[in-house]
């Protein structure tokens, strides 16, 4: 992903879950330890509906709790009902009132769902029908908070309006669609038609492959849709730092930021560019030009290490097929 240009992730659960729990913003530091990857500040959570979540349409259903989407709006119900009345023991004890002499017992997911409900966490919501998307936005204004980000959100064109009336922001697939039912109302144009109506709008890749090319996702807003290209390229850079309430350090390129950037040999919208460079807070973490000597001195090393087993099983380098290259010849003298 370095080699593509990506300098940041946001890792989140599965989506088999309303709730799933809580996500982690990354910078993709490579050879570093993982505390040094973590991004502080941004509080980020994972929710999600459809079919991942009420499971009735499996081949080998589970029969648990929720079946249906009806009962996937009551989970966070509950849930949110729950967090209310456990901010509200915590106020009361804090503030003295009523009888309580010892403090409430401390419960981990609802101190989370608390943050929701006091606007400290944001929502990253899996949805692919406008139904969905709908409810949990009604759930969300019931209980006075803003959904974050609706996650691939890919019938949000229906509702582009709706959602940017509440506050929310689309993360979508470019041009996925028809690959499983909920998504058959899938267009390319959901990305474009979200923009022009004011709701902010990246691309998310939800693959190792494809999150290597999340330049070229940005040019299919181009493509499908007619986006300027300085907003497309938004989708993949400052909308989605924004998303994850990290647009004060990375996103852009302006004094004071992080110095997260890529360098690439052409138009970054453009299939014919590589990404040359890849910097992370000021440091580089992928050159091609390094990278090509890496992979020719790895070559020359494995057809080394090759030509040493087969001249000790077969006896002699000479039988070797095609002999011991010139750059592990070169390579036997310096110990290695």
């Amino acid at each position: 992903q370095l080699a593509g240009g990506v300098t940041t992730a946001h890792l989140m659960h599965g989506s088999a879950n309303p709730i799933g729990g809580q996500g982690q913003v990354i910078k993709l530091k490579w050879g570093e330890p993982p505390s040094a990857l973590k991004v502080e500040g941004p509080k980020l959570i994972k929710c999600a509906l459809g079919e991942n979540v009420k499971q009735s349409n499996w081949d080998a259903p589970t029969g648990r709790y929720p079946q249906t989407r009806m009962g996937v709006e009551q989970i966070f119900r509950d849930a949110f009902w729950a967090a209310r009345e456990y901010s509200a023991e915590w106020d009361a004890f804090r503030s003295g009132d009523g009888n309580a002499r010892t403090p409430p017992r401390v419960d981990l997911e609802l101190e989370c769902l608390a943050e929701i409900l006091r606007g400290e966490r944001w929502i990253h919501c899996h949805s692919y029908r406008q139904d969905e998307i709908l409810m949990l936005m009604r759930v969300a204004e019931d209980f006075g908070f803003t959904i974050g980000t609706f996650q691939h959100v890919l019938e949000g064109y229906k509702i582009a309006e709706e959602i940017a009336k509440h506050g929310a922001a689309a993360s979508s697939f470019s041009d996925w669609w028809a690959f499983k039912f909920e998504v058959y109302d899938a267009i390319p144009y959901n990305g474009a038609i979200l923009h022009r109506a004011g709701v902010l709008t990246s691309f998310n890749s939800d693959s190792d492959e494809l999150a290597r090319r999340l330049n070229l996702e940005a040019a299919k807003a181009v493509k499908y849709g007619g986006v300027p290209r300085e907003e497309a390229l938004k989708f993949v850079t400052l909308n989605a730092a924004k998303q994850l309430a990290i647009a004060d350090r990375t996103g852009s390129i302006e004094v004071g930021k992080d110095a997260d950037f890529a360098i690439w040999s052409g138009d970054p919208l453009s299939t014919y560019s590589s990404c040359e460079e890849t910097w992370i807070e000021g440091r580089r973490y992928f050159s091609r030009a390094e990278e090509t000597k890496w992979r020719a001195r790895d070559t020359a090393r494995r057809e080394l290490l090759i030509a040493r087993i087969l001249e000790e099983k077969h006896g002699a380098p000479s039988e070797v097929e095609g002999g011991v290259s010139e750059a592990s010849t070169e390579q036997k003298g310096d110990g290695r």
